[in-house]
Protein backbone atom coordinates (compact mmCIF):
# COMPACT_ATOMS: atom_id res chain seq x y z
CA UNK A 1 0.00 0.00 0.00
CA UNK A 2 1.38 3.47 -0.20
CA UNK A 3 -0.18 7.02 -0.10
CA UNK A 4 1.09 8.79 -2.55
CA UNK A 5 1.69 12.89 -2.24
CA UNK A 6 2.98 12.71 1.30
CA UNK A 7 0.38 13.03 4.18
CA UNK A 8 -3.27 13.75 4.03
CA UNK A 9 -4.36 16.06 5.94
CA UNK A 10 -7.08 15.07 8.62
CA UNK A 11 -9.84 17.07 6.82
CA UNK A 12 -9.07 15.43 3.48
CA UNK A 13 -10.89 12.45 2.28
CA UNK A 14 -8.55 8.58 2.06
CA UNK A 15 -9.81 7.42 -1.15
CA UNK A 16 -8.25 3.71 -2.21
CA UNK A 17 -7.98 2.90 -5.92
CA UNK A 18 -6.97 -0.64 -6.20
CA UNK A 19 -6.13 -2.02 -9.85
CA UNK A 20 -4.29 -4.46 -10.85
CA UNK A 21 -2.82 -5.56 -14.11
CA UNK A 22 -3.53 -9.19 -13.63
CA UNK A 23 -7.03 -9.07 -13.50
CA UNK A 24 -6.50 -8.36 -17.65
CA UNK A 25 -5.28 -12.20 -17.88
CA UNK A 26 -8.61 -13.21 -18.40
CA UNK A 27 -9.85 -12.25 -22.08
CA UNK A 28 -10.77 -14.91 -24.55
CA UNK A 29 -8.70 -18.22 -25.64
CA UNK A 30 -8.75 -17.02 -28.98
CA UNK A 31 -8.18 -13.66 -29.29
CA UNK A 32 -11.86 -13.02 -30.32
CA UNK A 33 -12.66 -9.45 -30.14
CA UNK A 34 -15.79 -9.56 -26.85
CA UNK A 35 -17.42 -6.75 -24.76
CA UNK A 36 -15.55 -7.72 -21.74
CA UNK A 37 -12.43 -7.57 -22.23
CA UNK A 38 -8.77 -6.53 -20.35
CA UNK A 39 -9.05 -2.82 -22.12
CA UNK A 40 -11.99 -2.16 -20.16
CA UNK A 41 -9.98 -1.50 -16.64
CA UNK A 42 -6.97 -0.66 -18.73
CA UNK A 43 -9.02 2.20 -20.27
CA UNK A 44 -10.19 3.52 -16.51
CA UNK A 45 -6.81 3.20 -14.94
CA UNK A 46 -5.16 5.04 -17.66
CA UNK A 47 -7.56 7.57 -17.53
CA UNK A 48 -7.36 8.18 -13.61
CA UNK A 49 -3.65 8.36 -14.15
CA UNK A 50 -3.54 11.04 -17.12
CA UNK A 51 -5.77 13.11 -14.97
CA UNK A 52 -3.56 13.08 -11.65
CA UNK A 53 -5.91 10.96 -10.12
CA UNK A 54 -3.76 7.82 -8.20
CA UNK A 55 -1.36 10.53 -7.17
CA UNK A 56 -4.01 11.87 -4.60
CA UNK A 57 -5.39 8.24 -3.36
CA UNK A 58 -4.61 5.40 -1.51
CA UNK A 59 -3.24 3.09 -3.86
CA UNK A 60 -2.80 -1.10 -2.92
CA UNK A 61 -2.85 -4.38 -4.91
CA UNK A 62 -4.94 -6.67 -5.38
CA UNK A 63 -5.53 -10.17 -3.28
CA UNK A 64 -6.90 -13.18 -3.88
CA UNK A 65 -10.22 -13.96 -1.83
CA UNK A 66 -10.28 -17.21 0.23
CA UNK A 67 -12.65 -19.84 -0.44
CA UNK A 68 -14.50 -19.63 2.79
CA UNK A 69 -15.37 -16.00 1.87
CA UNK A 70 -16.74 -16.92 -1.70
CA UNK A 71 -18.42 -20.17 -0.16
CA UNK A 72 -21.19 -17.73 1.71
CA UNK A 73 -22.60 -16.92 -1.66
CA UNK A 74 -21.56 -19.75 -3.87
CA UNK A 75 -21.91 -23.47 -4.41
CA UNK A 76 -18.88 -25.76 -3.40
CA UNK A 77 -19.31 -27.28 -7.05
CA UNK A 78 -19.08 -23.77 -8.54
CA UNK A 79 -16.08 -22.58 -6.52
CA UNK A 80 -14.19 -26.12 -6.91
CA UNK A 81 -15.09 -25.27 -11.17
CA UNK A 82 -13.68 -21.72 -11.76
CA UNK A 83 -10.72 -22.59 -9.12
CA UNK A 84 -9.30 -25.23 -11.43
CA UNK A 85 -10.74 -23.96 -14.77
CA UNK A 86 -7.81 -22.58 -15.43
CA UNK A 87 -5.70 -25.57 -14.77
CA UNK A 88 -4.28 -28.13 -16.44
CA UNK A 89 -7.19 -30.48 -15.86
CA UNK A 90 -9.41 -28.72 -18.55
CA UNK A 91 -8.02 -28.32 -22.13
CA UNK A 92 -8.86 -25.55 -23.78
CA UNK A 93 -11.36 -27.49 -25.84
CA UNK A 94 -12.80 -29.18 -22.83
CA UNK A 95 -13.17 -25.03 -21.34
CA UNK A 96 -14.98 -23.94 -24.49
CA UNK A 97 -17.45 -26.75 -24.30
CA UNK A 98 -17.97 -26.03 -20.22
CA UNK A 99 -18.44 -22.28 -21.01
CA UNK A 100 -20.55 -22.97 -23.51
CA UNK A 101 -23.56 -24.96 -21.39
CA UNK A 102 -23.85 -21.04 -19.65
CA UNK A 103 -25.01 -17.98 -20.66
CA UNK A 104 -22.33 -15.73 -21.98
CA UNK A 105 -19.56 -16.88 -20.16
CA UNK A 106 -15.44 -17.70 -21.64
CA UNK A 107 -12.84 -19.66 -20.23
CA UNK A 108 -9.17 -19.02 -20.33
CA UNK A 109 -5.99 -20.06 -18.69
CA UNK A 110 -6.12 -16.83 -16.52
CA UNK A 111 -9.84 -17.21 -15.73
CA UNK A 112 -9.43 -18.55 -12.19
CA UNK A 113 -7.08 -15.81 -11.03
CA UNK A 114 -9.04 -12.71 -12.09
CA UNK A 115 -12.26 -14.20 -10.47
CA UNK A 116 -10.33 -14.80 -7.35
CA UNK A 117 -8.40 -11.52 -7.76
CA UNK A 118 -11.79 -9.58 -7.95
CA UNK A 119 -13.90 -11.13 -5.14
CA UNK A 120 -10.54 -10.21 -3.22
CA UNK A 121 -10.10 -7.11 -4.25
CA UNK A 122 -13.84 -5.67 -3.28
CA UNK A 123 -12.83 -7.71 0.14
CA UNK A 124 -10.28 -5.58 0.36
CA UNK A 125 -11.56 -2.72 -0.59
CA UNK A 126 -14.78 -2.69 1.48
CA UNK A 127 -12.92 -4.06 4.73
CA UNK A 128 -10.40 -0.74 4.96
CA UNK A 129 -13.57 1.46 4.42
CA UNK A 130 -15.41 -0.45 6.98
CA UNK A 131 -12.78 0.10 9.54
CA UNK A 132 -12.73 3.31 8.92
CA UNK A 133 -8.72 3.00 7.19
CA UNK A 134 -10.80 4.94 4.06
CA UNK A 135 -13.76 7.37 3.61
CA UNK A 136 -14.39 5.49 0.77
CA UNK A 137 -13.01 3.03 -2.03
CA UNK A 138 -12.68 1.92 -5.88
CA UNK A 139 -12.50 -1.22 -6.79
CA UNK A 140 -11.20 -1.36 -10.46
CA UNK A 141 -11.99 -5.17 -11.14
CA UNK A 142 -12.74 -7.83 -13.72
CA UNK A 143 -14.95 -10.09 -14.19
CA UNK A 144 -17.47 -8.80 -13.42
CA UNK A 145 -20.27 -9.81 -10.60
CA UNK A 146 -23.54 -9.30 -10.45
CA UNK A 147 -25.10 -11.99 -12.90
CA UNK A 148 -23.40 -14.74 -11.06
CA UNK A 149 -25.59 -17.07 -9.33
CA UNK A 150 -25.03 -19.75 -6.37
CA UNK A 151 -24.19 -22.20 -8.29
CA UNK A 152 -23.78 -20.33 -11.87
CA UNK A 153 -21.68 -18.20 -14.07
CA UNK A 154 -23.49 -16.02 -16.21
CA UNK A 155 -23.20 -12.45 -18.11
CA UNK A 156 -19.61 -12.31 -18.40
CA UNK A 157 -19.58 -12.67 -14.46
CA UNK A 158 -17.70 -15.56 -12.52
CA UNK A 159 -17.94 -14.68 -8.63
CA UNK A 160 -20.53 -12.15 -7.20
CA UNK A 161 -17.62 -9.98 -5.82
CA UNK A 162 -20.43 -7.51 -4.49
CA UNK A 163 -22.43 -10.26 -2.43
CA UNK A 164 -19.00 -11.73 -1.36
CA UNK A 165 -17.70 -8.58 0.44
CA UNK A 166 -20.76 -7.68 1.99
CA UNK A 167 -20.85 -11.38 3.31
CA UNK A 168 -17.68 -11.26 4.48
CA UNK A 169 -18.39 -7.97 6.58
CA UNK A 170 -21.38 -9.68 8.03
CA UNK A 171 -19.61 -13.43 8.46
CA UNK A 172 -16.17 -12.52 8.97
CA UNK A 173 -15.95 -8.77 10.56
CA UNK A 174 -18.76 -8.41 13.10
CA UNK A 175 -16.26 -6.73 14.75
CA UNK A 176 -16.57 -3.84 12.68
CA UNK A 177 -19.95 -3.31 13.36
CA UNK A 178 -21.37 -3.14 10.01
CA UNK A 179 -25.10 -3.76 10.79
CA UNK A 180 -26.52 -2.25 7.82
CA UNK A 181 -25.60 -3.05 4.05
CA UNK A 182 -27.04 -0.32 0.95
CA UNK A 183 -26.24 -2.08 -2.30
CA UNK A 184 -26.72 0.03 -5.12
CA UNK A 185 -26.71 -1.96 -8.60
CA UNK A 186 -26.52 1.27 -11.44
CA UNK A 187 -25.65 -1.53 -14.09
CA UNK A 188 -27.80 -1.18 -17.13
CA UNK A 189 -29.01 -4.88 -16.38
CA UNK A 190 -30.75 -6.33 -13.68
CA UNK A 191 -27.78 -7.86 -10.90
CA UNK A 192 -30.05 -10.75 -10.58
CA UNK A 193 -27.92 -12.67 -8.82
CA UNK A 194 -27.33 -9.91 -5.60
CA UNK A 195 -30.98 -9.62 -5.34
CA UNK A 196 -30.92 -13.94 -5.13
CA UNK A 197 -28.34 -13.87 -2.28
CA UNK A 198 -30.05 -11.09 -0.08
CA UNK A 199 -33.88 -12.09 -0.87
CA UNK A 200 -34.90 -12.65 2.61
CA UNK A 201 -31.97 -10.18 4.39
CA UNK A 202 -33.31 -7.43 6.02
CA UNK A 203 -29.48 -6.14 6.97
CA UNK A 204 -29.40 -5.74 3.25
CA UNK A 205 -31.12 -3.25 1.33
CA UNK A 206 -30.60 -3.91 -2.36
CA UNK A 207 -31.60 -1.83 -4.89
CA UNK A 208 -31.40 -2.21 -8.66
CA UNK A 209 -32.44 0.15 -11.32
CA UNK A 210 -32.23 -1.11 -15.05
CA UNK A 211 -33.48 -1.77 -18.49
CA UNK A 212 -35.83 -4.02 -18.20
CA UNK A 213 -38.21 -3.72 -20.91
CA UNK A 214 -41.19 -6.17 -19.53
CA UNK A 215 -38.60 -9.02 -19.12
CA UNK A 216 -37.03 -9.23 -22.87
CA UNK A 217 -33.88 -7.37 -22.05
CA UNK A 218 -30.70 -9.09 -20.52
CA UNK A 219 -31.06 -11.09 -18.18
CA UNK A 220 -34.48 -11.37 -19.31
CA UNK A 221 -35.95 -13.01 -16.76
CA UNK A 222 -39.41 -11.58 -14.16
CA UNK A 223 -36.96 -11.13 -11.93
CA UNK A 224 -36.02 -7.85 -12.65
CA UNK A 225 -39.62 -6.52 -12.24
CA UNK A 226 -40.61 -3.99 -9.08
CA UNK A 227 -42.89 -6.20 -7.48
CA UNK A 228 -39.74 -8.22 -7.09
CA UNK A 229 -39.38 -6.82 -3.27
CA UNK A 230 -38.11 -9.58 -1.19
CA UNK A 231 -39.45 -12.34 0.63
CA UNK A 232 -40.15 -13.07 4.62
CA UNK A 233 -37.61 -11.13 6.85
CA UNK A 234 -36.62 -9.32 3.22
CA UNK A 235 -39.87 -8.36 2.14
CA UNK A 236 -39.35 -5.16 1.18
CA UNK A 237 -35.55 -4.60 1.28
CA UNK A 238 -35.76 -5.63 -2.30
CA UNK A 239 -36.61 -2.91 -4.74
CA UNK A 240 -36.27 -2.64 -8.79
CA UNK A 241 -36.86 0.12 -10.75
CA UNK A 242 -37.16 -1.55 -14.39
CA UNK A 243 -37.01 1.05 -17.56
CA UNK A 244 -39.90 0.35 -19.80
CA UNK A 245 -37.57 1.58 -22.79
CA UNK A 246 -33.76 2.44 -23.67
CA UNK A 247 -32.54 5.99 -23.80
CA UNK A 248 -32.69 6.85 -20.73
CA UNK A 249 -30.52 9.89 -19.09
CA UNK A 250 -29.69 11.80 -16.13
CA UNK A 251 -32.99 13.03 -15.85
CA UNK A 252 -34.33 9.75 -15.49
CA UNK A 253 -31.80 8.47 -13.29
CA UNK A 254 -32.05 11.53 -11.01
CA UNK A 255 -36.01 11.20 -10.55
CA UNK A 256 -35.39 7.73 -9.58
CA UNK A 257 -32.46 8.91 -6.86
CA UNK A 258 -35.17 11.93 -5.31
CA UNK A 259 -38.48 9.95 -5.44
CA UNK A 260 -36.92 6.35 -4.17
CA UNK A 261 -33.74 5.62 -3.53
CA UNK A 262 -32.76 8.61 -1.93
CA UNK A 263 -35.90 8.68 0.75
CA UNK A 264 -35.44 4.95 1.42
CA UNK A 265 -32.17 5.09 2.30
CA UNK A 266 -32.51 7.87 5.01
CA UNK A 267 -35.06 5.47 6.61
CA UNK A 268 -33.08 2.82 6.24
CA UNK A 269 -29.83 4.48 7.71
CA UNK A 270 -27.01 1.94 5.88
CA UNK A 271 -23.69 1.53 7.80
CA UNK A 272 -21.94 1.57 4.69
CA UNK A 273 -22.79 1.52 0.69
CA UNK A 274 -21.41 -0.59 -1.97
CA UNK A 275 -22.57 0.00 -5.46
CA UNK A 276 -22.12 -2.48 -8.12
CA UNK A 277 -21.03 0.14 -10.43
CA UNK A 278 -21.67 -0.56 -14.10
CA UNK A 279 -21.17 2.16 -16.65
CA UNK A 280 -23.14 0.32 -19.25
CA UNK A 281 -26.04 2.36 -18.79
CA UNK A 282 -23.60 5.06 -20.03
CA UNK A 283 -24.31 7.45 -22.91
CA UNK A 284 -22.17 5.59 -26.33
CA UNK A 285 -22.36 2.49 -24.55
CA UNK A 286 -22.91 -0.45 -27.27
CA UNK A 287 -24.89 -2.51 -25.12
CA UNK A 288 -26.79 -0.39 -22.87
CA UNK A 289 -28.66 2.38 -25.21
CA UNK A 290 -28.66 4.46 -22.32
CA UNK A 291 -27.94 8.07 -22.17
CA UNK A 292 -25.93 8.52 -18.17
CA UNK A 293 -23.30 11.02 -18.28
CA UNK A 294 -20.64 11.70 -16.42
CA UNK A 295 -22.47 14.56 -14.86
CA UNK A 296 -25.37 12.30 -14.31
CA UNK A 297 -23.53 9.30 -12.41
CA UNK A 298 -21.47 12.33 -10.13
CA UNK A 299 -24.39 13.65 -9.29
CA UNK A 300 -25.91 10.37 -7.97
CA UNK A 301 -22.87 9.50 -6.26
CA UNK A 302 -22.97 12.39 -4.58
CA UNK A 303 -26.38 12.11 -3.15
CA UNK A 304 -25.88 8.91 -1.33
CA UNK A 305 -22.46 10.66 0.37
CA UNK A 306 -24.76 11.50 2.52
CA UNK A 307 -25.08 8.45 4.03
CA UNK A 308 -23.07 6.06 5.85
CA UNK A 309 -21.14 8.84 7.00
CA UNK A 310 -19.69 8.74 3.00
CA UNK A 311 -18.16 4.99 3.51
CA UNK A 312 -18.99 4.21 -0.07
CA UNK A 313 -17.32 1.35 -1.96
CA UNK A 314 -17.56 1.49 -6.13
CA UNK A 315 -17.02 -1.95 -7.52
CA UNK A 316 -17.02 -1.82 -11.01
CA UNK A 317 -19.70 -4.49 -13.43
CA UNK A 318 -20.55 -3.57 -16.86
CA UNK A 319 -19.33 -0.61 -19.13
CA UNK A 320 -18.18 -1.75 -22.92
CA UNK A 321 -17.25 1.50 -24.23
CA UNK A 322 -14.06 2.47 -23.51
CA UNK A 323 -13.97 5.99 -23.15
CA UNK A 324 -17.35 6.00 -21.68
CA UNK A 325 -16.50 4.11 -18.59
CA UNK A 326 -13.25 5.94 -18.11
CA UNK A 327 -14.75 9.09 -18.05
CA UNK A 328 -17.77 7.82 -15.81
CA UNK A 329 -15.42 6.57 -13.55
CA UNK A 330 -13.01 9.31 -13.26
CA UNK A 331 -15.69 11.84 -12.79
CA UNK A 332 -17.16 9.84 -9.92
CA UNK A 333 -13.54 9.78 -8.40
CA UNK A 334 -14.10 13.36 -8.41
CA UNK A 335 -17.09 13.08 -6.25
CA UNK A 336 -15.02 11.08 -3.34
CA UNK A 337 -12.14 13.25 -3.69
CA UNK A 338 -14.26 16.39 -3.45
CA UNK A 339 -13.76 17.88 -6.85
CA UNK A 340 -15.24 20.55 -7.69
CA UNK A 341 -18.43 19.47 -9.65
CA UNK A 342 -17.97 18.90 -13.03
CA UNK A 343 -19.90 20.63 -16.03
CA UNK A 344 -23.03 19.18 -16.51
CA UNK A 345 -27.17 20.01 -16.47
CA UNK A 346 -30.39 18.54 -15.27
CA UNK A 347 -32.25 20.49 -16.73
CA UNK A 348 -33.98 17.98 -19.11
CA UNK A 349 -36.96 15.86 -17.78
CA UNK A 350 -37.58 12.40 -17.50
CA UNK A 351 -39.75 10.20 -19.92
CA UNK A 352 -43.35 9.60 -19.13
CA UNK A 353 -42.77 5.43 -18.52
CA UNK A 354 -39.90 7.07 -16.15
CA UNK A 355 -42.64 8.84 -14.34
CA UNK A 356 -44.87 5.76 -14.64
CA UNK A 357 -42.54 3.20 -13.53
CA UNK A 358 -41.52 5.68 -10.29
CA UNK A 359 -45.38 5.59 -9.49
CA UNK A 360 -45.96 1.92 -9.87
CA UNK A 361 -42.55 1.21 -7.25
CA UNK A 362 -43.63 3.75 -4.94
CA UNK A 363 -47.08 2.11 -4.83
CA UNK A 364 -45.23 -1.65 -4.38
CA UNK A 365 -42.95 -0.42 -1.69
CA UNK A 366 -45.29 1.99 0.25
CA UNK A 367 -46.18 -1.03 3.19
CA UNK A 368 -42.73 -1.41 3.63
CA UNK A 369 -41.88 2.43 3.61
CA UNK A 370 -43.99 5.08 4.68
CA UNK A 371 -42.22 7.77 3.48
CA UNK A 372 -43.18 6.50 -0.58
CA UNK A 373 -46.73 6.30 0.39
CA UNK A 374 -47.74 10.21 -0.75
CA UNK A 375 -48.74 10.38 -4.66
CA UNK A 376 -46.24 12.52 -6.70
CA UNK A 377 -47.58 15.69 -7.24
CA UNK A 378 -49.66 15.92 -11.05
CA UNK A 379 -47.52 18.85 -12.09
CA UNK A 380 -44.43 17.29 -11.22
CA UNK A 381 -44.94 14.02 -13.62
CA UNK A 382 -46.72 16.03 -16.03
CA UNK A 383 -42.72 17.62 -17.07
CA UNK A 384 -42.01 14.97 -19.74
CA UNK A 385 -39.42 14.39 -22.44
CA UNK A 386 -40.68 14.34 -25.81
CA UNK A 387 -41.70 10.09 -26.47
CA UNK A 388 -38.71 7.44 -27.08
CA UNK A 389 -37.88 7.17 -30.43
CA UNK A 390 -38.90 3.50 -32.17
CA UNK A 391 -36.68 0.88 -31.30
CA UNK A 392 -37.34 -2.75 -30.15
CA UNK A 393 -34.19 -4.20 -28.45
CA UNK A 394 -30.90 -2.83 -27.23
CA UNK A 395 -29.27 -4.67 -30.06
CA UNK A 396 -30.62 -4.77 -33.56
CA UNK A 397 -30.99 -8.28 -34.77
CA UNK A 398 -32.25 -10.77 -36.99
CA UNK A 399 -32.68 -14.51 -37.28
CA UNK A 400 -31.94 -17.73 -38.35
CA UNK A 401 -31.69 -21.31 -37.42
CA UNK A 402 -30.13 -24.44 -38.51
CA UNK A 403 -29.31 -23.51 -42.24
CA UNK A 404 -32.59 -21.35 -42.34
CA UNK A 405 -33.82 -18.34 -42.12
CA UNK A 406 -31.96 -14.97 -41.39
CA UNK A 407 -33.81 -12.21 -40.17
CA UNK A 408 -31.98 -8.61 -40.60
CA UNK A 409 -31.80 -6.20 -37.42
CA UNK A 410 -29.91 -3.10 -38.09
CA UNK A 411 -28.00 -1.07 -35.82
CA UNK A 412 -27.75 2.51 -35.62
CA UNK A 413 -31.09 3.69 -38.05
CA UNK A 414 -30.50 7.26 -37.73
CA UNK A 415 -27.14 7.60 -38.33
CA UNK A 416 -27.45 4.46 -40.94
CA UNK A 417 -28.88 4.19 -43.62
CA UNK A 418 -25.21 6.00 -44.17
CA UNK A 419 -23.79 4.17 -41.01
CA UNK A 420 -26.21 3.00 -38.85
CA UNK A 421 -27.10 -1.09 -39.71
CA UNK A 422 -23.34 -1.35 -41.29
CA UNK A 423 -23.59 -5.32 -41.40
CA UNK A 424 -26.05 -6.94 -44.12
CA UNK A 425 -23.27 -6.56 -47.10
CA UNK A 426 -21.51 -8.73 -49.00
CA UNK A 427 -23.34 -11.38 -50.58
CA UNK A 428 -21.85 -13.86 -53.65
CA UNK A 429 -21.37 -17.31 -53.45
CA UNK A 430 -18.86 -18.86 -55.64
CA UNK A 431 -17.86 -17.27 -58.55
CA UNK A 432 -14.86 -14.92 -59.34
CA UNK A 433 -16.30 -12.97 -62.52
CA UNK A 434 -18.92 -10.92 -61.66
CA UNK A 435 -20.30 -8.05 -63.65
CA UNK A 436 -19.64 -4.61 -62.60
CA UNK A 437 -22.85 -3.90 -61.35
CA UNK A 438 -22.64 -6.55 -59.07
CA UNK A 439 -19.23 -5.32 -57.91
CA UNK A 440 -20.59 -1.90 -57.41
CA UNK A 441 -23.63 -3.51 -55.02
CA UNK A 442 -21.48 -5.31 -53.24
CA UNK A 443 -18.72 -2.64 -52.32
CA UNK A 444 -21.72 -0.77 -51.14
CA UNK A 445 -23.11 -2.97 -49.07
CA UNK A 446 -19.87 -4.58 -47.58
CA UNK A 447 -19.72 -0.75 -45.84
CA UNK A 448 -23.32 -1.58 -43.77
CA UNK A 449 -23.45 -4.05 -41.01
CA UNK A 450 -26.38 -5.46 -38.70
CA UNK A 451 -26.53 -8.02 -36.41
CA UNK A 452 -27.63 -11.59 -37.87
CA UNK A 453 -29.44 -13.21 -35.31
CA UNK A 454 -29.06 -17.22 -35.30
CA UNK A 455 -30.89 -19.69 -33.07
CA UNK A 456 -30.95 -22.99 -32.53
CA UNK A 457 -28.02 -25.24 -33.74
CA UNK A 458 -26.64 -22.06 -35.68
CA UNK A 459 -25.84 -20.75 -31.99
CA UNK A 460 -22.59 -23.12 -32.25
CA UNK A 461 -20.01 -20.77 -34.36
CA UNK A 462 -17.90 -23.25 -36.20
CA UNK A 463 -21.52 -24.36 -38.07
CA UNK A 464 -22.05 -20.38 -38.36
CA UNK A 465 -18.59 -19.77 -39.98
CA UNK A 466 -19.08 -22.81 -42.28
CA UNK A 467 -21.21 -20.32 -43.90
CA UNK A 468 -18.94 -17.46 -43.82
CA UNK A 469 -15.80 -18.71 -44.66
CA UNK A 470 -16.78 -22.34 -46.52
CA UNK A 471 -16.21 -25.75 -45.33
CA UNK A 472 -17.99 -28.46 -43.39
CA UNK A 473 -18.39 -29.49 -40.07
CA UNK A 474 -20.38 -32.74 -38.28
CA UNK A 475 -23.73 -32.96 -39.51
CA UNK A 476 -23.23 -30.88 -42.60
CA UNK A 477 -24.07 -33.05 -45.70
CA UNK A 478 -21.88 -31.64 -48.14
CA UNK A 479 -19.57 -28.34 -47.93
CA UNK A 480 -20.67 -24.51 -47.92
CA UNK A 481 -18.97 -22.54 -50.64
CA UNK A 482 -18.99 -19.40 -47.72
CA UNK A 483 -19.13 -16.01 -48.69
CA UNK A 484 -17.20 -13.94 -50.96
CA UNK A 485 -15.85 -11.83 -48.30
CA UNK A 486 -14.89 -14.22 -45.72
CA UNK A 487 -13.54 -12.16 -42.86
CA UNK A 488 -14.99 -13.36 -39.41
CA UNK A 489 -18.04 -11.52 -37.43
CA UNK A 490 -16.96 -8.20 -36.17
CA UNK A 491 -18.55 -9.26 -32.86
CA UNK A 492 -20.84 -11.74 -30.89
CA UNK A 493 -23.75 -10.62 -28.98
CA UNK A 494 -26.43 -13.10 -26.85
CA UNK A 495 -29.67 -12.01 -26.45
CA UNK A 496 -33.11 -13.36 -25.38
CA UNK A 497 -35.82 -11.40 -27.62
CA UNK A 498 -39.85 -11.58 -27.31
CA UNK A 499 -40.54 -14.14 -30.17
CA UNK A 500 -41.53 -17.47 -30.33
CA UNK A 501 -39.81 -20.50 -32.05
CA UNK A 502 -41.83 -23.30 -33.58
CA UNK A 503 -40.65 -25.94 -35.91
CA UNK A 504 -41.59 -27.72 -38.91
CA UNK A 505 -40.25 -30.45 -41.27
CA UNK A 506 -37.74 -32.77 -39.99
CA UNK A 507 -35.44 -33.17 -42.41
CA UNK A 508 -33.03 -30.45 -44.82
CA UNK A 509 -31.29 -30.94 -47.65
CA UNK A 510 -28.39 -29.43 -45.87
CA UNK A 511 -27.94 -30.75 -42.39
CA UNK A 512 -30.31 -34.34 -42.98
CA UNK A 513 -32.61 -35.62 -40.59
CA UNK A 514 -33.73 -33.25 -37.80
CA UNK A 515 -36.41 -30.43 -36.91
CA UNK A 516 -36.55 -27.07 -38.29
CA UNK A 517 -36.58 -24.21 -36.84
CA UNK A 518 -38.76 -20.84 -37.61
CA UNK A 519 -39.79 -17.75 -35.47
CA UNK A 520 -42.61 -16.00 -35.50
CA UNK A 521 -42.10 -12.65 -36.36
CA UNK A 522 -44.67 -10.90 -34.80
CA UNK A 523 -43.21 -9.63 -31.32
CA UNK A 524 -44.61 -11.32 -28.06
CA UNK A 525 -43.65 -10.55 -24.97
CA UNK A 526 -44.50 -14.03 -23.43
CA UNK A 527 -42.10 -15.45 -25.28
CA UNK A 528 -38.72 -16.24 -25.26
CA UNK A 529 -36.17 -17.54 -27.75
CA UNK A 530 -32.63 -16.77 -27.05
CA UNK A 531 -30.69 -16.18 -30.09
CA UNK A 532 -27.30 -15.97 -30.36
CA UNK A 533 -26.31 -12.31 -32.46
CA UNK A 534 -23.62 -12.36 -35.18
CA UNK A 535 -22.42 -8.71 -36.69
CA UNK A 536 -21.31 -9.10 -40.40
CA UNK A 537 -21.83 -7.03 -43.77
CA UNK A 538 -25.56 -6.95 -45.54
CA UNK A 539 -23.23 -8.16 -48.23
CA UNK A 540 -22.15 -11.52 -46.58
CA UNK A 541 -25.80 -11.50 -45.21
CA UNK A 542 -26.90 -11.71 -49.07
CA UNK A 543 -24.76 -14.68 -49.48
CA UNK A 544 -25.59 -15.93 -46.25
CA UNK A 545 -29.40 -15.74 -47.47
CA UNK A 546 -28.12 -17.41 -50.74
CA UNK A 547 -26.88 -20.90 -49.10
CA UNK A 548 -29.24 -21.31 -46.76
CA UNK A 549 -31.92 -21.33 -49.56
CA UNK A 550 -30.29 -22.12 -52.58
CA UNK A 551 -26.14 -22.47 -53.12
CA UNK A 552 -26.26 -23.18 -56.69
CA UNK A 553 -27.65 -20.24 -57.79
CA UNK A 554 -25.22 -17.33 -59.34
CA UNK A 555 -25.65 -14.07 -57.37
CA UNK A 556 -25.73 -11.26 -59.85
CA UNK A 557 -27.65 -8.82 -57.63
CA UNK A 558 -28.07 -8.40 -53.86
CA UNK A 559 -31.08 -10.47 -52.60
CA UNK A 560 -31.81 -7.85 -49.85
CA UNK A 561 -30.54 -4.37 -50.46
CA UNK A 562 -30.52 -1.02 -48.59
CA UNK A 563 -33.99 -0.75 -50.24
CA UNK A 564 -35.30 -3.49 -48.46
CA UNK A 565 -33.53 -3.01 -45.60
CA UNK A 566 -35.09 0.43 -45.39
CA UNK A 567 -38.44 -0.69 -46.24
CA UNK A 568 -38.87 -3.12 -43.12
CA UNK A 569 -37.20 -0.44 -40.35
CA UNK A 570 -39.54 2.15 -41.14
CA UNK A 571 -42.52 0.29 -42.93
CA UNK A 572 -45.62 -1.09 -41.64
CA UNK A 573 -44.76 -4.76 -42.49
CA UNK A 574 -41.80 -5.81 -40.29
CA UNK A 575 -41.01 -8.94 -42.65
CA UNK A 576 -39.75 -9.15 -46.37
CA UNK A 577 -39.68 -12.33 -48.74
CA UNK A 578 -36.51 -12.31 -51.12
CA UNK A 579 -37.05 -13.32 -54.65
CA UNK A 580 -35.84 -16.78 -54.55
CA UNK A 581 -37.60 -19.86 -56.45
CA UNK A 582 -36.47 -22.19 -54.20
CA UNK A 583 -35.31 -22.65 -49.82
CA UNK A 584 -37.45 -22.29 -46.69
CA UNK A 585 -35.14 -19.13 -45.24
CA UNK A 586 -36.75 -16.37 -47.54
CA UNK A 587 -38.76 -14.69 -45.04
CA UNK A 588 -36.47 -11.47 -44.00
CA UNK A 589 -37.48 -10.04 -40.71
CA UNK A 590 -36.69 -6.87 -38.51
CA UNK A 591 -35.84 -7.69 -35.08
CA UNK A 592 -35.10 -3.83 -33.96
CA UNK A 593 -32.53 -1.62 -34.07
CA UNK A 594 -29.76 -0.59 -32.03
Amino acid sequence: MEVSDGEASSQRRLVGLLYDERMCKHHTPDGEPHPENPNRIRAIWNKLQSAGIHHRCVLFDAKEAEDKSILAVHSVNHVNLIKDISSNQYSEKARARIASMYNSIYFNEGSSEAAYLAAGSVIEVTEKVAKGELNSGVAIVRPPGHHAERDEAMGFCLFNNVAVATSYLFNEKPELGINRVLIVDWDVHHGNATQKMFWEDPLVLFFSVHRHEFGSFYPATEDGYYTKVGKGPGAGYNINVPWENGLCGDADYLAVWDHILIPVAKEFNPDIIIISAGFDAAIGDPLGGCRVTPYGYSVMLKKLLNFANGKIVLALEGGYNLESIANSMLACVKVLLEDNPIPGSSEAYPFESTWRVIQAVRQELSPFWPVLVDELPKKLISQTAPTVPYYLSSSSDSDVEENKGPDAVSENLEDVLRGVIEPLSKLKVGEDKMASNSMTWRSELSKIHIWYSSFGSNMWRPRFMCYIQGGQVEGLQRPLPGCMDKSPPKGTLWKILPYRMFFGRNFSRSWGPGGVAFINPEVNIHEKTYMCLYRITLEQFNDVLLQENDPSVTLSSPLFDLTALNSIMTGTSKSQEINMEKGWYRNVTYLGKV
